[in-house]
């Protein structure tokens, strides 16, 4: 994976408790960039961003959840700490339902709103780790050709090479060809290995 700069994001319509949160973290060594709306977040928002999102709830205009379920829509992984001096616990649970990581009310201690954006930000990287190499798994998938994909599919089915034969009427020993070149492009030598990466990009997949 290579190097990535995460920055926090802070999304508070108050001046004043967005010029404080922009000290604090500067102050912490972490890099920093403020909105004073959701709106102006939004349009700033791209899927190469990284880090973590600090978002106020009540805000004029669209308000934090609504920024959250318009991030959603676009599949973001950024993930959310939402910061609210009105929270209550339907909110809260509504928040965490849409994929926050965490919800702080005001006041908060500065150290405890810090090592949640601390684990924040580690999620964020294990979650880039992750999307990185389901990539990788999709970039393998793609570079096998029609009758490689054909013949994976029946191999994560379970059937074996006489049956693939068989339905597809070519030899067997075409199949043993075609599978050793599945399993060398995938990088696997293992059929259980194959079938656990090719399940674990299958949403993605689905998705496109």
């Amino acid at each position: 994976m290579t190097d990535i700069q995460q920055t926090v994001y802070v999304v508070e319509d108050d001046e004043a408790v967005r010029d404080s949160l922009e000290l604090l973290l500067k102050s912490d060594g972490k890099p920093v960039k403020t909105y004073e709306s959701a709106t102006a977040f939004l349009k700033d928002y791209s899927d190469k961003m990284a880090g973590c999102i600090v978002l106020d709830i009540r805000m004029p205009g669209m308000d934090g959840m609504e920024l959250q379920k318009k991030l959603n829509e676009q599949h973001s992984i950024l993930p959310i700490i939402f910061v609210t001096g009105h929270g209550d616990v339907p909110m809260a649970v509504d928040a965490m339902k849409e994929g926050a990581v965490d919800f702080i009310q005001k006041p908060y201690r500065e150290e405890a709103l810090l090592e949640k954006i601390e684990a924040a930000l580690e999620q964020d990287l294990e979650q880039r780790k992750s999307l990185d190499e389901k990539q990788e798994i999709i970039r393998r998938i793609k570079s096998l050709t029609p009758r490689e994909h054909e013949i994976m599919d029946r191999m994560i089915a379970g059937q074996a090479n006489k049956v693939i034969a068989i339905e597809l009427e070519i030899s067997q020993r075409t199949v043993e060809i075609h599978r050793s070149r599945v399993m060398h492009k995938m990088g696997t030598h293992s059929l259980a290995h194959l079938v656990r990466m090719v399940l674990s990009v299958k949403d993605l997949i689905d998705a496109k």
